[in-house]
């Protein structure tokens, strides 16, 4: 068995245990954040109660899952005729959100060294890398050496495991018993998948989606394998509506869905916690007099939004870079009529930016406001000391995120979600900017207030599917066309090194170099590589890395924070990042710490610099989408080189590929819960 594939993007968590001494850091705010949501769902699971109320005149296979879902609540298995068409189970009713007192991040704990070694036995016999010892007790707990002995293919639990490494290690332990035919095996890739499509982005996934995906890693009797994990509580099934019944007589259609807990329960959280915000009037903390006032000496949609904010408890707006002012516009009216107004950015480095427009310290991060390591804290039941949150970068909330922050505000708080609909989704699961924004749920601000110059004019363009040709007699942007990988690599040292600094009066410590992917002959790993040998050459003596070096660190699933390396001793690798200091432990540096010159777009989302320099080699075209492309140019300041090699590929991209695409339910969870459900 080979060792696992490492991600394509940086998707380990750090295990967050702060140095002797340290402060607490942006790592250990998020872990913080992610414990919470863990407590959340597992205190949700134990207060899930009742059978799942029946839709009104179901009948056929849509009756048949109602019983099938019934039968797994009692403990029984569901009949065999639930998926042979796909119909879903109704939604369970979600108990109201418990408030919580802060945590005080502390780190996870590390597995007990006797049940390393215990599973570290398990994994040698059965052809494992004994490296998976540790990340697989801590995944399957303290009984993992017997889990692995009972169901090899639980290995899939592991980050980074394949199932063709998991099929191999089944047949070492358990020689022809091991089968494709496996009722354990069809389990096991259930849940795999829909951990794959989360990290997709999907909440959930329809069904026929599900057992298609099944059929191609060899299941032969795929709608039986989800059968059987949702009777052993692997999954969950869910029912929703699509669209209205034709008569009085005739069967609602609905859509069979297929989720895991973690996400299916955040979802349903979220949706209450967006209803209990629209639903409940804002608390009368400022006369609406003075909010009138504030909403006159602003300008356009700055007024517009504060009006809204106002008398709303949840309001969304939507802009570019430029956009930024109007946030702020209302964050200072807030603070200037003695409110507890806060926002809260999707990084540092955004949270530095946003900072300079508003009055007071009054800018934190989403992990560290949620785990107390900044912002105002928590009132005496457990919430948010806040009349008034303005969250910045939106579309890069994932559902459990966002569901810890709409549980997490008081009755009566007003929530404002701000960002940039064009640009790349979040990491996790989930589209909840955009499920909101089509959902038209509450006020939407649209800014008026465009991006300038040229680079504005080409970033606005692509936002509507155009890529213009504009004028830039600053240089504000150049094209520079590339052959092949070679040339393309030698030209972006070249501009990163010489061209922009020489120019421009950029240095290279403020341009970024985007690139879609980490593989490849021009992917970030080979860019990082001759960049580094250009720029800070020498021998890698901390596990790869140099003072000085330019530096991504991932600190948690899905979060990228650009850093710098400042040294490294027996505690770890010491970094700078955004002003804090960050010790990452030396068994940590491999699987979190990549150089950083060059970034992938959704590592660089929620941050800009001076410059940027994009590389778009040939083989990038199948990774190119209108997204993609608006959030890579767009994290340029002041100058945008393009080092191209797509030929027509990129405008076919502008124009054609939209984001993917994804599976989820927040929208039908909200619908029913709004103002006029009932009519």
């Amino acid at each position: 068995m080979s060792t696992p594939e490492t991600p394509e993007e940086p998707r380990s968590a750090d295990d967050g245990t702060p140095a002797e001494g340290a402060q607490v850091s942006e790592a250990e705010a998020e872990l913080a954040a992610q414990r919470l949501e863990r407590e959340r769902i597992e205190r949700r699971k134990a207060e899930r109660q009742g059978p799942i109320e029946a839709g009104a005149k179901l009948s056929g296979t849509a009756a048949d899952l109602l019983a099938a879902v019934r039968a797994v609540e009692s403990g029984e298995k569901p009949p065999a005729t639930v998926f042979e068409e796909a119909r879903p189970a109704p939604r369970r009713p979600a108990p109201e959100p418990v408030r919580r007192a802060p945590v005080v991040p502390e780190g996870p704990a590390a597995p007990a060294e006797g049940t390393v070694g215990e599973v570290r036995e398990v994994l040698t016999r059965g052809g494992a890398p004994a490296a998976l010892a540790a990340p697989a007790a801590a995944a399957l707990g303290e009984d993992a050496a017997d889990l692995l002995r009972e169901d090899p293919w639980q290995l899939l639990r592991v980050p980074g495991v394949r199932p063709e490494q998991a099929d191999g290690f089944a047949r070492a332990l358990l020689g022809g018993e091991a089968g494709p035919d496996d009722e354990r095996r069809g389990r096991a890739l259930t849940v795999w998948l829909l951990e794959q499509a989360a990290a997709a982005g999907h909440t959930v996934l329809e069904t026929a989606a599900l057992t298609e995906a099944l059929g191609r890693q060899g299941v032969p009797g795929p709608e039986d394998a989800v059968r059987n994990a949702i009777a052993e509580g692997d999954v969950l099934v869910f029912q929703d509506a699509v669209g209205e019944a034709v008569g009085e007589d005739e069967e609602q259609p609905v859509r069979v869905l297929v989720g895991l807990e973690r996400c299916a329960l955040a979802e349903e959280s979220l949706a209450d916690g967006l209803a209990r915000l629209i639903n409940s009037a804002p608390k009368q903390d400022g006369a609406a007099e003075e909010w009138e006032r504030a909403a006159s000496a602003a300008e356009g949609s700055a007024a517009d939004l504060i009006r809204a904010a106002s008398g709303h408890g949840l309001v969304l707006h939507t802009g570019g870079e430029a956009a930024l002012a109007e946030p702020a516009a209302l964050l200072n009216a807030a603070h200037g009529m003695g409110l507890r107004a806060w926002a809260a950015t999707h990084s540092p480095v955004g949270r530095e930016r946003f900072a300079s427009r508003v009055d007071g310290p009054a800018v934190a991060t989403v992990a560290g406001l949620l785990s107390g390591a900044e912002g105002p804290g928590r009132d005496p039941e457990g919430a948010l000391a806040v009349d008034l949150l303005v969250v910045l970068d939106a579309p890069q909330l994932d559902v459990e995120t966002a569901a810890l922050l709409s549980e997490s505000l008081p009755d009566g708080a007003r929530l404002v979600l701000s960002g940039d609909p064009a640009v790349l989704w979040s990491v996790g699961p989930g589209r909840v900017f955009a499920d909101l924004l089509a959902a038209l749920a509450c006020p939407q601000i649209a800014s008026r207030r465009p991006d300038p110059g040229p680079l504005g004019e080409l970033v606005s363009g692509i936002g509507v599917g155009e890529l213009l040709q504009v004028e830039a007699p600053e240089k504000e942007v150049v094209i520079v066309p590339v052959r092949d990988a070679g040339e393309a690599v030698h030209r972006t040292v070249q501009l990163v090194a010489d061209s922009v600094p020489r120019a421009l009066g950029v240095p290279a410590e403020e341009t970024q170099v985007i690139t879609p992917g980490h593989g490849g002959a021009v992917g970030t790993r080979a860019l990082n590589a001759a960049l580094k040998e250009r720029l800070n050459p020498g021998p890698g003596r901390f596990a790869g890395f140099d003072p000085g070096d330019r530096v991504a660190w991932s600190p948690a699933p899905g979060r990228t924070l650009p850093g710098r390396v400042v040294g490294a001793d027996g505690q770890g690798l010491r970094l700078d990042c955004a002003g804090e200091t960050v010790v990452v432990p030396r068994d940590r540096v491999e699987q979190t710490v990549r150089h950083g010159w060059a970034l992938t777009a959704h590592q660089a989302v929620g941050a800009r610099w001076p410059a940027a320099v994009v590389v778009l080699p040939g083989d990038a075209v199948p990774a190119l989408s209108r997204p993609w492309i608006y959030t890579a140019f767009s994290r340029a300041d002041r100058h945008l080189s393009v080092v191209h090699g797509v030929d027509q590929a990129l405008q076919r991209a502008v124009a054609e590929v939209p984001a993917k695409p994804r599976t989820t339910r927040l929208p039908v969870l909200l619908a029913p819960q709004l103002p006029g459900a009932a009519d």
